[in-house]
């Protein structure tokens, strides 16, 4: 608890978060459950929140008004050329960013946004529980959670392995489940320093359930800290 409380207090006065949650691609009906926890979030903990899936809000003018963006399940082709540099901008100024599920799945085409998140989607087999390894329990983004918890999700398979490029505070014990296609090392929760600015991604997030869980609202709190700067 500690840990946690600590990472909160991180959070700077006055944050603004934009919270984007276009899709082009498959859409998650959690998406509008993962809107309103940001809400209910930003009033508890004192920072604003703006939902939306305008694309036209990337602008290098516009981004100046955020501290963080957090992708929210957005999937496919979602930014055209000069909102994606506008997005590149915010990040070399040392924004933050936070990717959730779907994000994996965006932006294909885009090698940089493929370094930001840190790995691409591949594929998933169906939603299922599984064993989640906390490799980072000192972390205080995951110190919410158990050295070893089961929880139930879509859980997803990246198309290369992100260890090595990104610090992983959990992963998945691919024998507890059915269907991974990353046998034996398979991360679910990363970050990282990239290009100036600070990124955190985690695969939970399919299920409307998930948004109501205390441990992933404290861990979305204290990652939004972290990539802030924090």
């Amino acid at each position: 608890m500690l840990a946690v409380v600590a990472a909160f207090a991180f959070l700077p006065t006055h944050m603004n978060i934009l919270v984007f949650s276009k899709t082009a691609g498959f859409r998650h009906d959690s998406i509008p459950t993962g809107q309103e926890m940001f809400q209910e979030l930003g009033k508890a903990h004192g920072f604003t929140v703006q939902g939306s899936e305008d694309a036209s809000l990337f602008t290098p003018y516009n981004l100046r008004k955020y501290d963080a963006v957090v992708f929210l399940s957005t999937t496919g082709d979602v930014l055209n050329e000069g909102q994606q540099k506008a997005l590149e901008e915010f990040i070399k100024r040392g924004g933050g960013y936070i990717g959730i599920h779907a994000a994996a799945d965006t932006e294909y085409n885009w090698p940089w946004y493929g370094e930001l998140v840190g790995a691409y989607f591949l594929s998933h087999p169906q939603i299922q529980e599984a064993e989640v390894v906390n490799e980072a329990p000192q972390n205080p983004t995951v110190s919410m959670w158990p050295a070893k918890f089961r929880r139930k999700d879509e859980w997803y398979d990246y198309k290369v392995n992100p260890r090595g490029k990104v610090t992983v505070l959990a992963s998945l014990n691919t024998g507890s489940y059915q269907g991974s296609k990353m046998p034996g090392d398979h991360p679910i929760i990363w970050c990282r320093e990239f290009d100036g600015g600070r990124a955190w991604y985690t695969g939970f997030g399919h299920t409307k359930e998930t948004y109501a869980e205390p441990e992933f609202r404290k861990m979305i709190v204290a990652a939004l800290g972290w990539v802030v700067g924090g």
